[in-house]
């Protein structure tokens, strides 16, 4: 009995797994469905400004809405997809995408990964090439002077 209730909420749970969690209301639909597609293809690509690191598609803060109604908006007056897509990036900044631009000065932001980690493995193996030579012979001998004073603290221990 108990078996078949886990085997029942398993194959529940993994039917359901599969399916978005779409935020988007009723309300917000469009009743044009070339119209609403376009729209959620570009809401996925859309960064909710509140929850940072998911779409607005996803999200359901307020913020989110907004801009899946302001799209929806830009869409109905005639925007193509681009020119939705540069009024929200023009009104909110690159942040509002999902998957920011590699032109300008984001190239560096795209850049500074792999140079740091270049940067850190030279820094490395300066550092491992002079610890692995080590002090020479010569450096390591002590001076007349430190002799003869090591050989004095010696000689008091001593007695």
């Amino acid at each position: 009995m108990i078996r078949t209730l886990i085997h029942a909420a398993l194959a529940l749970m993994l039917a359901l797994a599969p399916l978005p969690a779409l935020a988007v209301q009723p309300d917000e639909v469009l009743d044009d469905p070339v119209l609403e597609q376009r729209a959620r293809d570009l809401s996925q690509n859309l960064r909710c400004l509140v929850c940072q690191n998911e779409n607005i598609d996803d999200s359901d803060a307020a913020l989110a809405r907004d801009l899946r109604l302001l799209v929806r908006e830009r869409l109905v007056a005639g925007d193509s997809d681009a020119e939705a897509v540069a009024y929200l990036v023009d009104r909110y900044g690159e942040f509002v995408l999902l998957r920011p631009t590699t032109g300008g000065w984001n190239w560096l932001l795209w850049a500074a990964g792999p140079i740091l980690l270049l940067l850190a493995l030279a820094g490395a193996g300066v550092y491992l090439r002079g610890r692995s030579r080590g002090a020479k012979p010569e450096e390591q001998r002590l001076t007349p002077e430190e002799e003869a004073r090591l050989q004095r603290i010696l000689d008091e221990g001593r007695s």
